[in-house]
């Protein structure tokens, strides 16, 4: 059981715990762009420092502009959201400065969590009353299942960048003989057209 505990441990670079800090400029807007897959569970929190005056407005959205969550004249916070489907989500901050103020940058603090790290095992321990070893094997189970399917999907664009590679190939293969047809094609014309008017020009037989 130890060798299972720390073999799983060992695998704990796969778990998506993200923390990031930028400075928001005044009037300015900052946004994080992520691809995400379905049903995929993301949990955080941000903090903003406070500057009197100055608002900056949080909120998320996916590729068709639908906004799955935001706060207005946000300092801090915390989000949680799930993704219906495969999609681009963004995070954007924006700083709002009223004309007679001299804004100040601003620095965004942002950590999100994904995936089995953003799943409260702590409230599904109270529910089911479960120990805490048999919290920590559904916690350890969960991530296995988690690299076992981060693995498959690095497969699937394994094969199908290994699929667009050779596309690609047959078609340039394709294209560079057509170019050398094309050549040998006008390289016969010209000395046939060539031939024929010499021999007009009675200038060879």
């Amino acid at each position: 059981m130890n060798v299972l505990l720390l073999l799983f441990a060992s695998f704990t670079g796969f778990s998506s715990v993200e923390s990031i800090m930028f400075q928001l400029h005044p009037n300015t807007q900052k946004c994080l762009r992520e691809e995400l897959k379905k049903d995929v569970v993301i949990v955080g929190s941000f903090e903003i420092t406070h500057v009197p005056g100055q608002k900056v407005d949080y909120v998320v959205t996916d590729s068709k502009r639908e906004i799955l969550d935001q706060n207005i004249d946000a300092g801090k916070g915390k989000f949680s959201f799930s993704t219906e489907h495969e999609d681009i989500f963004e995070i954007c901050f924006k700083s709002r400065v009223p004309p007679h103020q001299r804004g100040v940058p601003q620095d965004v603090t942002l950590n999100t969590q994904r995936g089995v790290e953003a799943k409260p095992y702590e409230a599904l321990g109270e529910a089911g009353k479960l120990k805490p070893m048999e919290l920590e094997l559904k916690r350890l189970e969960d991530l296995s299942s988690s690299i076992v399917q981060d693995f498959a999907d690095m497969r699937q664009r394994e094969v199908s960048m290994r699929d667009t590679n050779e596309s690609t190939n047959n078609r340039v293969l394709y294209l560079s003989i057509l170019s050398m047809i094309c050549l040998l094609s006008l390289s016969v014309w010209q000395v046939l057209y060539l031939r024929k008017f010499f021999k007009s020009r009675k200038l060879i037989e």
